[in-house]
C-alpha cells in the first residue's frame, strides 16, 4: 500500500540499483605495458580511471592484479610510476593484499580516495601472461612445438616471435639442459588455431620465460609455428659417492635421472663438472664399477670440454640415445670439494692466485700471502705442494679484481677456506701486486699425510691415478731419506710404522721398499708393487722429515697470542721462559704472521703444556725469520718446568665487545695493536650490525642505535667504513679500511650496536668456565655437560670465543679415555654416540678425533676441523667415566695404550664398601706400627750418642745460593747410590706427580731426562736401563750431532743406526733415559 505524494520502500531499492548500475561496475586494467599483462595499474571507479598509489607494493598485490586480469602469475611488483605517470585521481592507497582476494579493492586499504597521492608514486605490474609452457609433438618431452597457457586455452608461439636465447631460457626453465637448435615448425594453415600475440626478446639469463622483456604483436596470423629442441639434459649431479663432491655421474634427461654413458669421458671433462657443481678440480677417474650400479635408466652422451675453468652444461654434447653402457663406460669422478680457488695467467699448476667471493673471482695481494697456504692451494688444486711463490713479479698484469683476504693456514687442511681468514682492516694492493705460486704440478705421486705438514705422516704413492698406501716389514731411515729428498723435505729425522689404529685403507701401491739412500725417488728403490693386502706382517709406514718443524700458539682464545709450542722430531714441545724476552716473542710473531709483539709472557701465562720442553735459553737478535734459528741450548736441553712454559701476545690478535651497555648491546669496540679502540660508523649498513651480533652469539637481529646512551669511548678509534655481506658471519671476514688510531673524524661517529637475542646461559659446569680472555688452561677448555655427575655427559670445547661439541665420527674409547683423565674423572666406561646426552647447541668443533689413549690432553689428539654441514647436533659425543681419579703417575707417550673399558669396569656398591672398610684397617694398623716404632726410637734415644746425619734433612733451597754453596763446599757430581735412593724420595714434586710408592716413569723422548719438569737440580750419572716399547710404533732415528752436553739436563739420542738394516730385535728396543726425579734439591754429605 502506497501513501499519496510518496515512493514505496521497494520502489526506492530499484531507483537505488538503477543509479548504481548507470554509475558502472569497477573496473581494472593495465596501461602503457608492452601488452595487456603488463603496465601502470588502473582502477575506474565512479565512471572516472584513476591510479593506485603505494611505496609498499608487494608481489602479493601484484599478483591479485594479475589473477584478475587472467594474466598468469605476478612477474614483478613496481612502485614509481615504471610505466609513466597516470592522471585522474588517486583511487586506492596503501593496499595490503593476501594473495588470494578476487579484487584489488577486495585488499585492505585506506578507502577510496582517501588520499591524494602525486603521479610519480603510481604502481605497476608484470604479469607472467600465461600460467604455463609445454614442448609438445616431438619425440621427447624436451623437444617440440613451443605453446603457452592463458587462462584455460593453449596458443602457439610463432616462430618469427622467438630467437635462440629465449629458446636457451624455455629449456632451462623446463630442466631440459641447453638448446640446441629453434626450427621453422608446421604451417598454420588456414589460421584457425589460437596465437600467442606477444614477441619474446630475452637477454639469455632470465630464469623463467615470463621474466623476459616482450613486444605485443596485433597481427593473429603467422606462417608457421616455432620448435624447439634441448639438448635434454636438465640437471647434473653425483650419485652413491662418500661425498657430495664424488660418484658416479648422473644427468637429468626430461625429468628422470640417469647414468651418464660417455665413452670419452676424460679428466679434463670431469674437472668442468666439477667446477659446474662447485666441487674444486677433479682429483682423479676411478677404475671399473666404483660406485656401483645405477637405476635402469641411461644417457648416452659425449661431452667435449676443451676450454679451461668452463662448466659441462657449456660444453658441447653430441647425443647417442637411450641405451645400455657397456662395463665401465659409465662416468665416474672423484672432486676435491674445495671450491672458490684457481691459478689463472699461468699453467695448471701455477700462476696467479684467484679466490672466489660470491660470483665474483678476484686476486689476492702478495703480502697476505705465505708459503703455508700456497701448500693448502696447490693441494686443493691437486697439484702436490708449493715449491715456491713469487712476489712482485713484473709479468702479472694489472688487470682484475683484487680481495683483501688474508688466509693463515697451519699447512695441513683440505681447502683454502678451512684456514682462519681475516679481511678486516687489510690495506689493499695493485693488481700487479698479486699473489702467485709455483706448485710442484700434478705429475707428483708421492705424499705424506695425517702429519702436522706435508713433510710428515703416513707414506702414500699415486699409482694409476689413485693413490695407495705403502707397506713394509724392513722400513728403515734410508727409505725415509729418499722420501724426504723427494718432497724436498730436508733429511729424514725418523722412520716408523704407524700403529694400527692409524692405519690406512685402500689399495697398497708398494711393499718391501729397500732404498741404498741416494735415490731421488722412492719409485727408483728396489720394491714390490702390488694391489693386494699382504700375507706377511708388513705395516704401514711413516716419516718425519726435517722440513716438518713447526711453530703454533696455544691456549689463548683465537690466533696470535697463546703458549708457544715447536714441533719437532714428530713431537709437540714447549719453550721454557729463561731469558725470554720481547726481540724473542717478536721472530714468533713474525714467523706466524701476527704481526709485532706486544708482551712476552713467562711463568706459564696462557696455562702449562705437558711433554716435551724443547728449548731453552733463547736469545734472539729479532732479525731471525723462525725461532729455531736463533741462540739456545740444544734441541731437547734444559732445566725447567712446564710451570715456565713461555707464551706471547702478538699485534693482530683481535677481539671483538660490546661495552657500557650489556653482552649484546653497547658501544663497539675492537682490540687490536694490544689495545681496546673504537669503530666508526661510517658507511655501516644494518647488515653490518647483523654481522656483529652473530660474531658475539647474540642472535641474528641486530641495529645501530642512534641515541649514544652507551657514552664515548677514550681510546684509538681503530676502524671505519666496515662493509659486511649477508654471507658474513663473523666481522673479521668483512672489508674496511686500513687500521688507523684515529680513523673517525669525532668521538660522534663511534657505533652504537644493540642486538635483539641473549647470549645463552650455559649449563653449569664443574670448574669455572672459561672467560672471554687468553689465560684459559687445557682443563677449562673441556666440559661435560647432561649427565648425571661431572663425569659423564655431552662433550663440550672451548674455541673461539664460544662452547661448542664434539662429532661423534670415529668417536671411541680411546678418544673419551683421553677426556676422562683430563677431566680427572679416571678411566672412561664407555664412549657414546648420538647425542646420548642430548643435542647441543651453537658450533660443532671437531670431527674424526683420533686420539691413541695416551695423550695428556684432549688437544693433543689429532682432529679435522668441522666446515659445512657434514654433522649435526645429533651426532653429538659423549663420554661415561668412572669417576675414580687414578693415583699413579700421569701418562707420557711411552705409556701403553690403555685398554678399552667395558661396562664390566663399573663398580659395585659392595665392592666400594670392601675398599672403604681396607683402608680403615690399613689406618689402624699405621697409627699402631706408628706407636711402637715411636717407642723402640725412645729407648734407643736414651742409650746412643746422637748423630746429626742419622736422618738427613731436605729443604727447597734458592737455586743461586746453591750454587754458591756448591762452590764453597766444593761438592762433585758423585753421589753414593744410598743417597740418591733418598734424593728420589725425598723430592718437593714427587708427592704431587708421583704419590708415594709410584714408579718412575721412563721417557723415551730424546733429551727429556727432565721430562716431568724437575729444576735447579745437579744430576749424578748412572746407568741407563734397558726399555722395550710395546707400542705398535717401532721407531728408527738418524743421529742429530750435538756437541754440548750440558750436565743441567743430558740428553741421550739413539745410536742404532748403520748401513744396513736394522734386525727386529733392533727396531723393538730402544735405550731408555732414565729420570731421577731431583727437583730444588741439594744433597747433604758427611
Amino acid at each position: 500500500m502506497t501513501t499519496k505524494g510518496y515512493l514505496s520502500t521497494p520502489v526506492l531499492w530499484l531507483l537505488l540499483l538503477a543509479i548504481q548500475v548507470s554509475q558502472g561496475a569497477d573496473e581494472l586494467r593495465l596501461s602503457n605495458g608492452t601488452g595487456l599483462c603488463s603496465g601502470r595499474v588502473e582502477v575506474k571507479h565512479e565512471e572516472q580511471w584513476g591510479t593506485v598509489c603505494d611505496g609498499d607494493w608487494t608481489i602479493e598485490d601484484a599478483e591479485v592484479v594479475c589473477k584478475q586480469l587472467q594474466c598468469g602469475s605476478a612477474v614483478q611488483a613496481l612502485n614509481r610510476a615504471p610505466f609513466g605517470e597516470g592522471s585522474g585521481p588517486t583511487w586506492l592507497y596503501r593496499v595490503d593484499c593476501r594473495g588470494d582476494e578476487s579484487a584489488l579493492w577486495n585488499c585492505s586499504h585506506t578507502g577510496w580516495g582517501s588520499f591524494t597521492c602525486p603521479h610519480y608514486f603510481d604502481t605497476g605490474v608484470i604479469c607472467s601472461g600465461f600460467s604455463q609452457l609445454r614442448l609438445t609433438g616431438g619425440d621427447t618431452a624436451c623437444s617440440g612445438r613451443l605453446e603457452v597457457k592463458q587462462d584455460q586455452t593453449w596458443a602457439a608461439v610463432c616462430f618469427s616471435h622467438i630467437d635462440f636465447k629465449t629458446a636457451s631460457v624455455l629449456c632451462n626453465e623446463l630442466e631440459c639442459g641447453q638448446a640446441v637448435d629453434v626450427l621453422r615448425g608446421t604451417h598454420f594453415g588456414d589460421g584457425h588455431e589460437l596465437i600467442w600475440q606477444e614477441e619474446f626478446h630475452c637477454v639469455g639469463n632470465e630464469t623463467h620465460l615470463a621474466h623476459c622483456p616482450r613486444m605485443l604483436h596485433r597481427s593473429k596470423t603467422c606462417s608457421h609455428d616455432a620448435t624447439v629442441v634441448c639438448s635434454g639434459y636438465g640437471g647434473y649431479r653425483l650419485a652413491n659417492g662418500s661425498t657430495t663432491c664424488s660418484g658416479r655421474v648422473e644427468l637429468l634427461h626430461g625429468g628422470t635421472w640417469g647414468t651418464l654413458c660417455d665413452y670419452l669421458w676424460d679428466l679434463p671433462t670431469a674437472n668442468s663438472l666439477c667446477h659446474q657443481l662447485d666441487c674444486g678440480v677433479a682429483l682423479l677417474i676411478p677404475d671399473g664399477q666404483f660406485f656401483g650400479k645405477g637405476n635402469a635408466s641411461v644417457w648416452n652422451g659425449t661431452f667435449s670440454c676443451k676450454k679451461n675453468g668452463s662448466h659441462l652444461r657449456n660444453c658441447p654434447v653430441t647425443v647417442l640415445g637411450h641405451d645400455e653402457c657397456p662395463a665401465g663406460k659409465d662416468a665416474r669422478v672423484v672432486c676435491s670439494g674445495c671450491p672458490g680457488g684457481r691459478l689463472v695467467n699461468g699453467t695448471t699448476c701455477s700462476g696467479i692466485v684467484e679466490i672466489r667471493h660470491g660470483d665474483t673471482w678476484g686476486r689476492l695481494c702478495h703480502t697476505h700471502w705465505n708459503l703455508k697456504a700456497a701448500n693448502v692451494l696447490c693441494n686443493q688444486l691437486n697439484c702436490g705442494y708449493a715449491k715456491s711463490i713469487q712476489t712482485g713479479d713484473r709479468s702479472v698484469d694489472g688487470n682484475g679484481h683484487v680481495w683483501r683476504d688474508a688466509f693463515h693456514c697451519e699447512g695441513t687442511e683440505s681447502c683454502l677456506w678451512d684456514c682462519d681468514q681475516v679481511t678486516l682492516g687489510n690495506p689493499t694492493c695493485s693488481a700487479r701486486e698479486a699473489a702467485t705460486v709455483i706448485c710442484s704440478g700434478v705429475a707428483e705421486s708421492l705424499r705424506l699425510s695425517g702429519g702436522e705438514s706435508h713433510c710428515d705422516g703416513r707414506v702414500e704413492i699415486s699409482l694409476y691415478g689413485t693413490w695407495s698406501r705403502v707397506l713394509d716389514d724392513d722400513w728403515d731411515i734410508k727409505d725415509a731419506h729418499v722420501v724426504c729428498r723427494q718432497l724436498q723435505c730436508g733429511i729424514a729425522e725418523k722412520a716408523y710404522y704407524l700403529p694400527r689404529s692409524e692405519r690406512g685403507f685402500g689399495p697398497i701401491g708398494l711393499r718391501s721398499v729397500q732404498c741404498a739412500g741416494n735415490e731421488t725417488q722412492l719409485l727408483l728403490c728396489k720394491s714390490s708393487h702390488t694391489h693386494t693386502e699382504p700375507r706377511g706382517v708388513a705395516e704401514d709406514v711413516g716419516v718425519i722429515c726435517s722440513g716438518s718443524r713447526q711453530i703454533r700458539l696455544v691456549n689463548g682464545t683465537k690466533r696470535c697470542a697463546g703458549r708457544v709450542e715447536l714441533y719437532n722430531y714428530g713431537i709437540w714441545g714447549t719453550v721454557c721462559d729463561d731469558n725470554w724476552d720481547l726481540s724473542d716473542a717478536n721472530v714468533v710473531c713474525k714467523q706466524l704472521g701476527c704481526g709485532q709483539a706486544i708482551k712476552a709472557f713467562a711463568s706459564a701465562h696462557y696455562g702449562e703444556g705437558s711433554g716435551q720442553i724443547w728449548l731453552d735459553d733463547v736469545n734472539c737478535t729479532g732479525a731471525e725469520s723462525d725461532l729455531w734459528a736463533c741462540s739456545s741450548r740444544a734441541w731437547g736441553q734444559h732445566n725447567c718446568q712446564h710451570k715456565e712454559d713461555a707464551g706471547v701476545l702478538c699485534s693482530e690478535f683481535l677481539a671483538l665487545r660490546l661495552v657500557d651497555g650489556n653482552d649484546c648491546a653497547g658501544r663497539l669496540e675492537v682490540f687490536y695493536n694490544g689495545t681496546w679502540g673504537s669503530i666508526c660508523s661510517n658507511r655501516m649498513s644494518q647488515i653490518t650490525a647483523i654481522t656483529v651480533c652473530k660474531h658475539l652469539n647474540c642472535g641474528d637481529g641486530g641495529e645501530i642505535a642512534t641515541d649514544f646512551k652507551y657514552g664515548r669511548g677514550s681510546g684509538p678509534t681503530w676502524l671505519d667504513h666496515i662493509e659486511c655481506t649477508e654471507q658474513h658471519s663473523s666481522l673479521w671476514h668483512c672489508q674496511s679500511d686500513p687500521w688507523h688510531p684515529q680513523s673517525c673524524d669525532n668521538r660522534a661517529e663511534e657505533t652504537h650496536i644493540s642486538c635483539t637475542g641473549r647470549k645463552e646461559a650455559t649449563t653449569p659446569a664443574t670448574f669455572v668456565e672459561c672467560p672471554n680472555s687468553t689465560s684459559c688452561s687445557d682443563r677449562e677448555k673441556l666440559r661435560v655437560i647432561g649427565g648425571g655427575h661431572g663425569c659423564s655427559g655431552r662433550v663440550e670445547i672451548w674455541h673461539q670465543g664460544s662452547w661448542g661439541t664434539v662429532c661423534d665420527d670415529s668417536w671411541d674409547m680411546a678418544d673419551a679415555d683421553v677426556v676422562c683423565r683430563q677431566l680427572g674423572c679416571g678411566p672412561a666406561v664407555s664412549a657414546l654416540s648420538e647425542a646420548a646426552f642430548g643435542e647441543g647447541t651453537g658450533p660443532i668443533w671437531l670431527e674424526k678425533v683420533h686420539c691413541k689413549g695416551t695423550e695428556l690432553s684432549f688437544w693433543e689428539c689429532p682432529a679435522k676441523p668441522l666446515f659445512g654441514k657434514a654433522c649435526d647436533h645429533k651426532e653429538d659425543a659423549a663420554v661415561d667415566c668412572s669417576g675414580v681419579t687414578e693415583t699413579t703417575a700421569s701418562p707420557t707417550r711411552a705409556d701403553l695404550p690403555r685398554r678399552p673399558a667395558t661396562d664390566t669396569t663399573r663398580m659395585s656398591m659392595p665392592i666400594i664398601i670392601c675398599i672403604i672398610l681396607g683402608a680403615l684397617l690399613c689406618l689402624v694398623l699405621a697409627i699402631l706400627a706408628g706407636q711402637i716404632r715411636s717407642a723402640r726410637a725412645q729407648q734407643r734415644g736414651s742409650r746412643l750418642p746422637y748423630d746429626p746425619f742419622s736422618e738427613a734433612v731436605y729443604e727447597e733451597i734458592n737455586y743461586d745460593l746453591m750454587r754458591e754453596k756448591q762452590g764453597m763446599t766444593g761438592l762433585t757430581d758423585t753421589y753414593s747410590e744410598i743417597s740418591k735412593t733418598k734424593v728420589q724420595f725425598y723430592s718437593r714434586d714427587s708427592d704431587e706427580e708421583n704419590g708415594p710408592g709410584a714408579t718412575q716413569e721412563v721417557s723415551l723422548l730424546p733429551g727429556n731426562n727432565l721430562e716431568d719438569g724437575y729444576d735447579d737440580v745437579t744430576e749424578a750419572p748412572g746407568p741407563k736401563d734397558a726399555f722395550r716399547s710395546e707400542k705398535n710404533e717401532h721407531e728408527i732415528t738418524a743421529i742429530p750431532e750435538e756437541s754440548d752436553r750440558n750436565k743441567d739436563s743430558q740428553t741421550d739420542w739413539s745410536s742404532n743406526v748403520s748401513g744396513n738394516k736394522t734386525s727386529k730385535a733392533e727396531r723393538d728396543s730402544s735405550p731408555a733415559f732414565e729420570d731421577t726425579g731431583y727437583d730444588d734439591v741439594e744433597e747433604l754429605g758427611h
